[in-house]
């Protein structure tokens, strides 16, 4: 699934070889096929081989801890250099817990995140990028009569996953993105909650952009199905600290296994911060997504809440 890869390029219908494996492909894999590629009716290839992942987009299972797979580790997509996380502004409003959650998957995969604001004719943005500022995310705002000409800039070239609550309005965003794409839209409920409407991973060529002269990579979306969690068990506090080089450093004087968390007394990243090494707010953002890693809503201190800001939930 290459970027690049040609608008009119037949498409091949494969089956998994035996020994590949159960799961040992998924959305996003380049693979190596055998047997008759020419993508014609009725004909059949044969995936003999997986290419090494230029990255790999995880979540822990741990939305359903009753089943033998409660808890595990789940590939969404390989080689995503983009992860669109969609939130609308209202109806729902927006959940910064999920928002945090997908940010630390972001990071540890190594892929660049993306904040898709929707439904803005009903809310205005300020509150959640005042909340995100100092992580300096790349946003898109959406309106229901929005040409998506800036959206569609930030994803030519590239293999983006969208992500998001149902009810935000990413199954019409891709629909509008793809107009053969025919996804499932469903509705909010009175509670504000969406009803979950795609049920399958996809994979979906962009066009060509006529703005560009229909010459420019035009790139992939992977659509996710609706998600109740993100579950981020499989993270390390490591491995979310590399998403923020300006503590790096800051932390070569913590105690071993230290967990960087506000009430351990011996953590280097408050004497950073205290000598000016780096920005409050930015500690401040790492420890709100290493509590969102374990399932934590709201990490910031107390006295920065305000528990009649819509935000301050997860």
């Amino acid at each position: 699934m290459p970027p690049d890869a040609e608008p009119d390029a037949p498409l091949v219908t494969a089956m998994r070889a035996r020994e590949l494996g159960r799961k040992s492909v998924v959305v996003g894999d380049r693979v190596g096929l055998v047997g008759d590629t020419s993508g014609a009716a009725g004909a059949l290839a044969r995936i003999v081989r997986i290419a090494e992942r230029t990255s790999v987009l995880r979540r822990t299972a741990d939305d359903d801890e009753t089943t033998a797979e409660g808890r595990l580790e789940r590939v969404v997509v390989a080689n995503a250099d983009q992860l669109v996380i969609v939130s609308a502004l209202a109806d729902p409003p927006p959940r910064t817990g999920f928002i945090d959650r997908c940010l630390v998957a972001a990071y540890d995969a190594g892929i660049e995140p993306l904040l898709c604001l929707t439904k803005a004719d009903l809310a205005g943005p300020e509150a959640v990028l005042d909340y995100y500022a100092e992580l300096e995310l790349p946003y898109v705002l959406i309106r229901p009569d929005s040409d998506l000409d800036a959206l569609r800039d930030l994803l030519a070239g590239r293999i983006s996953v969208m992500v998001g609550h149902s009810g935000v309005g990413k199954s019409t965003l891709v629909n509008r993105l793809v107009p053969d794409a025919a996804r499932a839209v469903g509705t909010v409920s009175a509670i504000g909650r969406g009803r979950h409407t795609s049920t399958s991973a996809v994979a979906l060529r962009l066009p060509r952009d006529p703005a560009h002269g229909g010459n420019a990579p035009a790139g992939w979306i992977v659509d996710t199905p609706g998600v109740r969690s993100f579950g981020l068990a499989h993270v390390s506090a490591d491995s979310l600290l590399h998403g923020f080089p300006d503590l790096v450093e800051g932390t070569v004087d913590c105690p071993a296994n230290c967990p960087h968390t506000p009430d351990e007394t011996a953590c280097g990243l408050d004497a950073w911060i205290a000598a000016g090494k780096a920005d409050a707010r930015r500690l401040a953002s790492y420890r709100r997504l290493l509590a969102s890693r374990s399932g934590e809503g709201d990490a910031r201190e107390p006295d920065q809440r305000n528990p009649g800001d819509p935000l301050a939930g997860s």
